[in-house]
């Protein structure tokens, strides 16, 4: 794309994605680094790859994440298994 800053070609080479520590695949159109075992497209702004979780957009369905072993907590964030059971009783004087 014209007058989209170039990424280095040294630093896609040692990026991974943060939550599954796969290497990651660059859409120069798009301007994104695709980690295709996460499903997530981390943005590049400026020529700097943002490499947050939570500023990544989800490329795969809800069905696809659940066979991934990924899943979306309460704040909804991705992350790996099942969240932690809340426990059955409430410690005393917590609603």
């Amino acid at each position: 794309m014209e007058g989209t800053p170039e990424i280095d070609p040294r630093l896609l080479e040692i990026l991974v994605c943060p939550l599954t520590k796969a290497p990651l695949r660059y859409d120069r159109e798009a301007q994104e680094l695709i980690s295709d075992e996460a499903g997530l497209a981390y943005p590049i702004r400026d020529g700097i790859p943002i490499m947050l979780v939570d500023e990544a957009r989800s490329v795969l369905s809800l069905r696809q994440l659940a066979g991934n072993g990924l899943e979306r907590g309460r704040d909804n964030a991705l992350a790996r298994g099942a969240p932690p059971k809340a426990s059955a009783k409430a410690p005393r004087g917590c609603l």
